[in-house]
């Protein structure tokens, strides 16, 4: 007779314990601010100083391009409070002040998202007098003179009659830059994808490589003296 071999325990692979969920990113109010300043100035701040180099560039080459094209020109904000033929009625009521402005120069409400850089068409609309007739020139500002000011009625109509296209374009180019800056706030007040206080994702373990299975037992041969 031979002995009964011992049975082979199966090894168990170690089981990993799942990583815990990270907390939510709190929302960067202060880099979405500086982005609005001054395009990527927040995703600097945050450390992504490539990609708002980048949208600087871009977003800012785009304006300035488009004001160019304009003969720096198409950027303003008018000041229709004394025009009696300008009354604009809402729901009953007459606009007055900036809603009424940007009834009548709704550009504005994109080229504003570029920034300071739209800050001097600002500056203008609440510093400059306007001319005592209609359709003279204004006062040149102290400090920035005719630049972003509201055109007279008669050089705005020569600038659609006698040049070509470019001028209109170039204010379009202006409010695709604002618009577009709206998307590089967002992305500085959400933050990076990557976050800096979450540790990278280890890789999967490996199992274990099973443990070869023990060699059988030798048979142990039965003598005459067992048998007995």
């Amino acid at each position: 007779m031979f002995a009964r071999p011992t049975p082979r325990t199966p090894v168990e692979a170690p089981m990993t314990s799942p990583a815990p969920p990270s907390q939510p990113r709190p929302l960067d109010f202060l880099a979405a601010t500086l982005s609005y300043l001054l395009p990527g100035l927040g995703q600097v701040l945050q450390g992504r100083i490539g990609k708002g180099v980048l949208f600087f560039v871009c977003l800012y080459g785009l304006f300035f391009y488009g004001m160019a094209m304009g003969q720096m020109k198409n950027v303003w904000l008018p000041d229709v409070s004394k025009e009696a033929d300008a009354d604009v009625p809402v729901v009953g009521k007459q606009l007055n002040g900036v809603p009424k402005a940007l009834y009548y120069r709704p550009q504005f409400v994109g080229q504003f998202w570029i920034g300071i850089a739209a800050w001097p068409a600002i500056v203008q609309y609440a510093t400059t007098e306007p001319p005592a007739e209609r359709g003279d020139p204004p006062k040149p500002n102290g400090m920035l003179g005719h630049y972003m000011q509201a055109l007279p009625e008669g050089d705005l109509n020569n600038l659609q009659r006698s040049e070509d296209k470019r001028w209109d374009l170039g204010w379009v180019y202006t409010v695709i830059a604002g618009v577009l800056n709206v998307l590089v706030i967002y992305d500085a007040l959400a933050g990076p994808v990557i976050r800096d206080d979450q540790p990278a994702e280890a890789p999967p373990a490996k199992p274990a490589a099973a443990s070869p299975p023990p060699p059988p037992p030798v048979p142990t041969p039965v003598t005459a003296e067992a048998r007995s």
